[in-house]
């Protein structure tokens, strides 16, 4: 009836106002399932690395969104995305199809919390993550002030086979950075791979590498409550794993009011 289209028509005006439509600049495809992609970025959106971009593409007569971190400095021109396609996904077989030149929609909004600032102390950083849930931290790995802050940066990144390791180039150039490459050395990076046997990988999941040693080793870091602070992002199943090793190791989730040594991102 004519009142229940007048109510929708409502909905997708306020709805509308709150993002913009975009350009897809380019489009890298690493495998049939993972590919990074930028837009163009609005001169009055703003982010911290960490944070995520809601992105989202007409569906009929409405809308489909998903929550993306984004992978690029919070300084750059453009704003760039990596993705881990779900088959069957109806969000991942629209980006499956996407193009340069291609129009997508941006929330003017970023969001979420999961932001190292947020640690009021500690001395080694260490960023645990499985498939795209590196994307916050790779963003992280931009920003000069997060290199000033830690002595030691440790990313650990876990995924099912090394051809999945999509970011190690990238990873071994920010010696070349014109604005963290003095602070290079300090990153260390342990690939970890849970199916396949390539050497230089750890082979455990992320939380049996906790509780067996074998990730301190391989960073060479040992792990301590004054000195540790872990931020933990990607697979759900393994973001509550490894929560609850590193909680009976004698960790704490961080809390505004109660410092800790734990976070967590969930929304992947």
């Amino acid at each position: 009836n004519r009142s229940s289209d007048l109510k929708q028509k409502g909905r997708v005006m306020s709805e509308i106002q709150k993002f913009s439509e975009e350009r897809v600049l380019w489009v890298k495809r690493h495998s049939p399932k993972h590919l990074t992609f930028a837009i163009s970025r609005p001169e009055s959106y703003r982010f911290e690395a960490g944070q995520f971009s809601r992105l989202g593409f007409y569906e009929g007569e409405g809308f489909i969104w998903r929550a993306y971190s984004v992978i690029s400095a919070e300084y750059a021109d453009t704003l760039e995305y990596f993705v881990v396609l779900i088959e069957g996904g109806p969000m991942s077989a629209l980006l499956d199809k996407i193009q340069e030149g291609d129009s997508i929609l941006l929330d003017k909004t970023a969001q979420g919390f999961f932001l190292p600032g947020r640690f009021p102390d500690g001395r080694d950083l260490l960023m645990l993550c499985t498939g795209s849930g590196i994307a916050p931290f790779l963003s992280m790995l931009h920003q000069p002030e997060i290199w000033q802050r830690f002595d030691t940066l440790a990313l650990a990144h876990s995924v099912s086979y090394p051809s999945e390791l999509v970011f190690n180039e990238f990873l071994g150039s920010l010696k070349d950075h014109p604005l963290v490459g003095e602070f290079a050395h300090k990153l260390r990076f342990v690939p970890v791979t849970t199916r396949g046997t390539e050497e230089g990988t750890l082979h455990f999941r992320l939380p049996e590498a906790l509780k067996n040693g074998s990730l301190s080793a391989a960073f060479d870091l040992p792990f301590s409550k004054e000195h540790s602070r872990f931020m933990l992002c990607g697979n759900p199943q393994m973001v509550q794993d490894t929560f609850k090793a590193l909680l009976g190791m004698g960790y704490a989730m961080h809390r505004n009011k109660i410092p800790g040594q734990i976070m967590m991102e969930n929304g992947f």
